[in-house]
Order: structure tokens, then C-alpha cells, then sequence
């Protein structure tokens, strides 16, 4: 299974380029494109309304739009009911009140995007390719950090989670009263919740990181012949080169014979920084403008060859 990300500055046509992608791909593989822009507009250029399942387009090509609010409930009611239930004993401090306001916490959207990723790859293998339209730069790169970030964190918590429960463990064997026999409870780590918690989220990233870094992943890079989509895609490009992202295609969108100075600068400026890295132009088009016959015109009319890994 091949798995392409489509990223960029917001408004430089992502989602029309990553969906005329999908299209072209589903003539010959099985595709699925899948929305994380909180800003959906995958079912309008598809002419469909999309929700958070996946739903079959045609035999070859499905198509799903992440609902991130409903995303970010599912997420922390999950991880939510693991300390709920291990720590019963503090209800009394009414956990609850905490636990209401985590949703407005920085990096939760982060989180549940990035599970929704990692989910999506491990269940969904029987499709050739998988596209993901993903947000603006911001927050695409910081949910692209978070597995390896989460991982240092993780093997940290695990480390303070047995502690406690080494300390816990001796506060058992105290029984308080004067007896030649020691009283030892049974205890395993393998056995606590939080624990195991951990070490399966650990495993999972570290899955989604070797996914993430290998030969079957591949970033494409969307922007516009403009020095602000110029300046956006630097910064985004860098931070790829950071977290050693596989950046496999820079598309320079929206290009106009009359601009052709301003695009052939941009795509020296890209190139100088990606020097291995192919680049694909995709004219303008009046047409698109055409509100009376717009349905599926951005995929069909779209000039891009598929881009398939080899």
C-alpha cells in the first residue's frame, strides 16, 4: 500500500489536486482519499456529500471526510476511560470537572488527527493507495511531529508510571501489625492499565513513524507562483527535512502564461531547496469560474499525471 500526504499553504488547491490525484489513480489501483482539513471541501469537488465514514465514489475510488470535533470527543473519551478507570479511588476530587475542559487543550486536534491517521493506515489494507488531504501548514507539521515526540514522552511516563507503581506496591506489603510474615501482593506491570496503555501507543507510533519515514510514503507539495505561497512552502519544506519526510513532488498550481516569470521564479527558488525533487505545473483555467458546471470539472479538467510510486 502506497500512502500520499498533499500539503501546502491554505487556499493553493490541495484538495483539487490531491482529489484529481485519487481520480486519476482509481483507473488502474484501488484508492481511498481521506480529508483532514477541518475546512472540508472534498465532497463539493467530488459533487457528493461526505461524512465521517468512508464511502464508495465508484468500484475504485472511495472517499471520507474526517470530522474533527467528533474526532477529538472520540479520542479523549478514549484515553479518558483508561484513568477513570485506574483511578476510581479519586472521584471524591470530581475528575470529571478536569477532564471537561481538556478538549480546549493545545495539541488535542493534533493528537486525534494523527490517530485518525495512524487508524485509517493499519486497518484500511486493502486499498493500493491511500491520499490525505491534510490542513494548512501549521498544523500539518505538528501533527507529522508528534510521533516521534510522543514516543521520548512516552518512554518517560512509562518509566514515572513504574515508579508509582513500584511505591504503591510497597505501601500493600505494609499491613501495620507486628507478624514475622511479610504479606507481598502479586504484581506484574503487564498487569496495569496505564501501562499497558502506553506501550500500545508506543507501539503504534513507532509503526506510523517507520510508515511515515519509508519507501512507501510520499509528501506532495502544493503552491501557487506567489512570493507569500513561496515564503509558506520554505518553511514547510524545511520542517519536512527535519522530521525526514519523503518529499516525492512539488506542484506548482495555478500558473498563468502572462505570470510565467513569477512561476519560473518560484519553481528555482523550490528547486534550489529540492533539487531532487520533481516538479509538476498545473495551468489556471477560466473554467473554473464557471459556477454552472462545475461538478467533477476539477478532477476531470485538472491536467496532472498520476503520480505513482514506484
Amino acid at each position: 500500500m502506497k500512502i500520499l500526504f498533499f500539503t501546502g499553504k491554505g487556499g493553493v488547491g490541495k484538495s483539487t489536486m490531491s482529489a484529481a490525484s485519487a481520480w486519476q489513480l482509481s483507473k488502474k489501483y484501488r484508492v481511498l482519499i481521506v480529508s483532514l482539513d477541518p475546512a472540508h471541501n472534498l465532497g463539493d469537488v467530488f459533487g457528493v456529500v461526505l461524512n465521517h465514514k468512508k464511502q464508495r465514489f465508484t468500484d475504485s475510488l472511495y472517499l471520507k471526510e474526517v470530522n474533527l470535533k467528533k474526532l477529538c470527543r472520540e479520542y479523549l473519551q478514549r484515553e479518558i476511560s483508561v484513568f477513570t478507570n485506574t483511578y476510581r479511588y479519586l472521584q471524591t476530587i470530581n475528575l470529571d470537572n478536569y477532564f471537561s475542559v481538556l478538549k480546549y487543550s493545545p495539541g488535542i486536534e493534533e493528537y486525534a488527527l494523527l490517530t485518525s491517521i495512524e487508524e485509517t493506515v493499519r486497518s484500511e489494507r486493502d486499498f493500493d493507495y491511500i491520499v490525505f488531504d491534510t490542513p494548512p501548514t501549521g498544523l500539518t507539521l505538528r501533527f507529522f511531529a508528534l510521533p516521534w515526540i510522543t514516543m521520548t514522552w512516552v518512554d518517560r511516563l512509562i518509566e514515572i508510571r513504574r515508579d508509582i507503581l513500584e511505591k504503591l506496591h510497597t505501601i500493600y506489603r505494609i499491613r501495620g501489625i507486628l507478624d514475622d510474615k511479610e504479606t507481598i501482593l502479586s504484581y506484574d506491570e503487564n498487569d496495569d492499565d496505564i501501562i499497558k496503555r502506553l506501550k500500545t501507543l508506543k507501539k503504534n507510533y513507532q509503526a506510523l513513524s517507520t510508515v511515515l519515514q519509508g519507501k512507501d510514503c510520499g509528501i506532495v507539495l502544493v503552491y501557487n507562483p506567489d512570493i507569500l505561497s513561496l515564503k509558506e512552502s520554505k518553511r514547510l519544506l524545511e520542517g519536512l527535512r527535519e522530521l525526514k519526510l519523503p518529499l516525492r513532488l512539488l506542484i506548482n498550481n495555478r500558473t498563468q502564461k502572462k505570470y510565467k516569470a513569477m512561476a519560473d521564479h518560484v519553481d528555482s527558488a523550490m528547486q534550489s531547496l529540492a533539487p531532487a525533487v520533481p516538479i509538476q505545473r498545473v495551468a489556471f483555467s477560466e473554467r473554473l469560474l464557471d459556477g454552472q458546471n462545475s461538478t467533477l470539472y476539477n478532477i476531470e479538467e485538472t491536467i496532472l499525471s498520476p503520480f505513482e510510486m514506484k
